[in-house]
This record gives C-alpha cells, sequence and structure tokens, in this order.
C-alpha cells in the first residue's frame, strides 16, 4: 500500500467494500469502489434490475434556524424560502464571478431546517463558504460530512427492495407514494434514516442518510432484502456511465469554476426572482442577456470509437470546442459525449467530428439526455 493511498479517506463501508472484492480508487481524496467485478454488468443492473452504491463521500450540512432559508437564498443560486417542507432542489453555488464552485442538492426537512448535499471534493469548501455566508443570520451551519453516511438504491426495483426495509403498512406506503426530489425521515430496517427519492443515474431510485454507525447494518439489510430482486453492488465506473447517459454533469468535467450556470445551459437554475442578493448575482444579471461564447452539448458518436475528456471537437478542419466526459454507451450501443461547443455549432443536428488522437470520427449534436427511462 502507498503513501498516498494511506492518506486517502474511508467511508464507513470501506470493509464491507474490501470483503466484496471492490478494485478501489482515489476519487476526490477518498478510497472508493470503482467496481466489483463488471462494471458493464453493474451498469445494466441499474438499468434492469436494481444497484447499490456507498456515496458517503458526499457531504452533509444542516442549516437551522427561523433564517435559514434567507441565509440559504444569499448563499444559493436558487429560492429556498418558497420551497415546501419534504421537497429537494437542484441548486449552485457561486463566486462573486458568477462562477461555479459546486452543483448540489437542498433538501427542506422542516420550517427551519434544511440539508445541503455537496459533492465529495467540495464539501469541505462549501461547508466553510455556507458558514461564512450565513454569518449575520439567526441560524446555525453544521458539517456533519464526517458523521453521516449515505447509501443509494437505484433502478427499476429499487421501490420493492426499500419497502421491504419497512416495518408496517404505514412506511411502506410512505416509501411507494414518495415523489421524486422528495424526501422523509423514515425507521427502516429498525434505523432511523432520510430516505430521498434522488439519485444520480437516470433510474428510478432512493438515497438513504444514515449516521456512520449505522451504514454497515443497513448496507447489510438492503444486500439481504434485495437478493431477491437481483440487487448488485455497483461501483463509480457504473455511476460514471449511468449519469453521463442520463446527460448529468460532473463537477470537474461539465462544472467547474471555470464556467458560469449559463455556459452549462442552467440558467433556470438561478433564482432572480428572489430578493436576496445572493453571491454571484452581480455578475449573473451582467451576462444573462448575452449569449456564451461555449454552450454544454450532447454528442452522439456516428462511428463505432469513443470521444474521451479533453479531445478537441473539430468542424471544417478547426477546433471549434473539447469534450468533457465520454465513453460508449452501454444502453443504447453508440458513443455519446457531453462537450463545450462554439454557441453558433450548439444546435441539435449539428455535424461535428472528434479528434481521437489524429484520427476524426463523425458526431452529432443530440437532444439531452441521451437516455429516458421508460415510466
Amino acid at each position: 500500500m502507498t503513501e498516498t493511498t494511506q492518506e486517502l479517506k474511508h467511508t464507513a463501508l470501506h470493509a464491507q467494500h474490501a470483503e466484496l472484492g471492490a478494485n478501489f480508487t482515489d476519487f476526490g481524496g477518498w478510497d472508493m469502489p470503482l467496481k466489483y467485478g463488471s462494471e458493464l454488468a453493474e451498469h445494466k443492473a441499474v438499468r434492469s434490475t436494481a444497484g447499490l452504491f456507498d456515496l458517503s463521500h458526499m457531504g452533509e450540512v444542516y442549516l437551522s434556524g427561523p433564517q435559514a432559508g434567507t441565509a440559504l437564498n444569499t448563499a444559493l443560486a436558487g429560492n429556498f424560502t418558497i420551497m415546501k417542507v419534504g421537497k429537494a432542489k437542484y441548486s449552485l453555488i457561486l463566486d462573486a464571478e458568477g462562477k461555479i464552485i459546486d452543483d448540489l442538492i437542498v433538501y427542506r426537512l422542516a420550517e427551519e431546517e434544511f440539508l445541503v448535499v455537496p459533492n465529495a471534493g467540495n464539501a469541505e469548501v462549501v461547508a466553510a463558504a455556507l458558514q461564512e455566508r450565513a454569518a449575520g443570520f439567526d441560524v446555525q451551519v453544521d458539517n456533519a460530512s464526517a458523521r453521516q453516511s449515505l447509501i443509494a438504491v437505484q433502478g427499476p426495483n429499487a421501490q420493492a427492495i426499500v419497502s421491504k426495509l419497512a416495518a408496517d403498512a404505514e412506511t411502506v406506503q410512505s416509501v411507494t407514494e414518495l415523489k421524486y426530489y422528495a424526501a422523509a425521515k423514515l425507521v427502516l430496517g429498525g434505523i432511523d434514516v432520510l430516505l430521498a427519492r434522488t439519485g444520480y443515474t437516470g433510474e428510478d431510485g432512493f438515497e438513504l442518510i444514515i449516521d456512520n454507525g449505522q451504514a454497515a447494518e443497513l448496507w447489510a439489510k438492503i444486500i439481504a432484502v434485495g437478493a431477491d430482486h437481483e440487487l448488485v453492488p455497483c461501483g463509480l465506473a457504473a455511476r460514471d456511465s449511468l449519469r453521463l447517459e442520463a446527460g448529468m454533469p460532473l463537477y470537474g468535467n461539465e462544472l467547474s469554476l471555470d464556467r458560469t450556470p449559463f455556459d452549462a445551459g442552467f440558467g433556470p437554475v438561478v433564482s432572480f426572482k428572489k430578493e436576496e442578493d445572493f453571491v454571484g448575482r452581480k455578475a449573473l444579471e451582467s451576462l444573462r442577456e448575452q449569449t456564451p461564447a461555449r454552450k454544454l452539448v450532447g454528442l452522439k458518436g456516428l462511428g463505432k470509437r469513443a470521444g474521451r475528456g479533453g479531445y478537441a471537437i473539430v468542424k471544417d478542419g478547426a477546433t471549434v470546442g473539447e469534450i468533457t466526459s465520454g465513453q460508449p454507451s452501454p444502453t443504447l450501443g453508440y458513443p455519446v459525449a457531453l462537450g463545450y461547443v462554439d454557441a453558433e455549432f450548439s444546435e441539435v443536428g449539428t455535424e461535428l467530428e472528434v479528434d481521437l488522437r489524429g484520427k476524426t470520427l463523425p458526431f452529432v449534436v443530440v437532444e439531452m439526455p441521451f437516455y429516458t427511462r421508460a415510466k
């Protein structure tokens, strides 16, 4: 074991992954399972039956108090004072120039309590920014990232699996009737859980937040009840291919401090109707009527080879963009990619090429997402 590996952080489920024979990778400073066997089989399981993910490297930051909603309205791009209790909202945290520090999900757990879930590599940065931006408001900020775990069950059989953890009919009903982008505090498998109908795969599914001390017990119970529903433990490789098919951005690829919400097509995520002067508002207001120099698009490969992150996107021999994420789509059977292209070439149907290390192959701009589950 190298010195670098020894310095990586471990989730509360690391021993369980090792026991299952996981191949590990460094992700945001965490030693995370990349795959357990075949990443293709894990991908297909999520699309056809169900997959189980450890996402405990993600952050959990709680804001509570009479001005929690107002504080969030100044700290983030969305409008949270109008959220209903039990609902979730996708949002962005920006710097003063309107550039993206992170994308995240905000849950309203009570009238005066919110949960912010940032990405793994940005958890501490986001927590510190929220603490700083909440100064002067009647609100308490609690970074619980090191104390809590997050487990996801994703796929067509996810509801049946999670329902089996319920001890009574009332809790089963709470699971089955939970709407997309909503959350509820329930007892599942005898454990207090925050259950959210959210995910990063393009499938129906749930994310379960629990204290670290109960993660291993809940993981084991999910595997046990999932046995009859072809549940498969899945690593980050499958998670990446699944989110790409679903057209979902990854921070560090599609989103970064070099991009504004307008570049990424996330203008609607930004609330200019709210009264609060949120960080980045002034910069974005000056950009609202401008067309970004480059826009994020989806690309379908017309050949067999896939474009990868960093590959040049070409039009008539000139470089007009760059791929941010790309690989063959296991579900669709052809290469797919996300990338930024000059705005004039961003229309659906535009024919482009990708430079695959000296050889250009044809790609076309397509509607997003690449894959949409049948409902």
